[in-house]
């Protein structure tokens, strides 16, 4: 029985879950550990959202299940995995790649309102900086209450990338 292994990076808008997820895939590719990695952004993009998935959880799931099969037909066995709740979706997970043989590893990427805002104010120069500001302030608020237990917490103020990263290798155990 092959068991499957995702490490779902989670976090506010803003507290640089995708740099952090870039920067563990090289992490694992210098130590030479098999592994592929997926912005979870990506998966449920679509306007208008689907009448009865408006939240694109299903179309998120589809296409998650549907990329893990190509990847998983190659072999392949770990999955890193960015998107801002992914810590609160181990069941999606789990059903994408295998059921009860997944293991899910839950990482949750803290920062203080004043780094999030800097960094989003970098990242967003159309005119959606204030939105995005209000919604990643909401988002850390969920996701502190809602976590589960066993999620690890990295907080990422004043911190290198490659510390942080460092560490949720570290918290993988690959």
């Amino acid at each position: 029985m092959t068991t499957y292994e995702a490490l779902l990076l989670g976090g506010r808008s803003g507290v640089g879950k995708s740099t952090v997820a870039w920067e563990v895939s090289e992490l694992l590719q210098r130590a030479g550990v098999a592994h592929c990695l997926l912005e979870g952004d990506y998966l449920g993009q679509v306007h208008p959202a689907p009448a009865d998935d408006p939240r694109r959880s299903a179309i998120t799931e589809r296409n998650l299940s549907a990329v893990w099969a190509n990847f998983a037909a190659l072999g392949h066995r770990r999955l890193v995995y960015s998107n801002t709740v992914s810590v609160l979706e181990s069941d999606m997970f789990r059903r994408a790649l295998g059921g009860d043989e997944a293991r899910i590893i839950r990482v949750l990427l803290t920062a203080g309102d004043a780094t999030a805002g800097e960094r989003l104010a970098r990242r967003e120069t159309g005119s959606q900086l204030a939105v995005h500001v209000e919604r990643s302030g909401l988002a850390a608020r969920r996701l502190e209450r809602e976590a589960p237990p066993g999620t690890v917490r990295v907080d990422t103020d004043g911190r290198s990338v490659a510390e942080v990263a460092r560490e949720v290798v570290a918290a993988t155990g690959w």
